[in-house]
């Protein structure tokens, strides 16, 4: 036997029982468990309410401001960050929003993988993300800054344009960094 032979000899049976698990090849024979060669599908999906689309579509930040702030819960908006998504399609009409995220209160871990996948699923154009400054300050943070670059990097691949980030802070002030030329 060869140095693979011997390593797993030295690992078996564990590495044995991975192995028949991640390969679907003649390997069945000499394994204990049956390889799953199927994967279930993840439904993730949307409906439309019974309300139209808004309108003409998000044209400005602050469509997409009084769009967004319906999303939030009130009673945690000044103790806890929220983070929400609206998907738009091709002519900017929201196909619809989530609150996607919740954190801490002064951070929220966003997951690029849930966000777009949900983008994807759905055929989205375009999003628009939002989150909450519990402080009340609207001014954005290093980290807020740093999220959106790498965020718009990502929505390059996937071919979904990242039209703004806006931090809302409980009235009627927020954030746009489209409005900021941060985009």
């Amino acid at each position: 036997m060869g140095l693979g032979g011997d390593i797993i000899k030295f690992f078996d049976p564990f590495l044995r029982m991975k192995m028949c698990a991640i390969t679907h090849y003649n390997l069945q024979k000499d394994c204990s468990m049956k390889t799953k060669t199927h994967l279930e599908e993840i439904n993730i999906s949307y409906s439309i309410t019974g309300t139209t689309l808004y309108g003409q579509g998000i044209r400005h930040s602050r469509d997409a401001f009084d769009y967004l702030k319906t999303f939030y819960s009130t009673e945690t908006l000044h103790c806890q960050e929220q983070f929400v998504v609206l998907y738009l399609n091709k002519a900017n009409r929201p196909l619809g929003g989530i609150p996607l995220f919740k954190g801490g209160l002064c951070s929220t871990i966003v997951d690029f993988k849930l966000l777009l996948g949900i983008a994807v699923k759905t055929l989205a154009s375009g999003i628009i993300i939002s989150h909450n400054h519990p402080s009340g300050n609207n001014q954005p943070s290093e980290e807020d800054r740093r999220l959106t670059i790498r965020l718009k990097d990502a929505c390059k691949l996937m071919d979904i344009h990242l039209f703004d980030h806006i931090i809302v802070t409980g009235g009627d002030d927020y954030y746009s960094f489209a409005d900021a030329g941060e985009l």
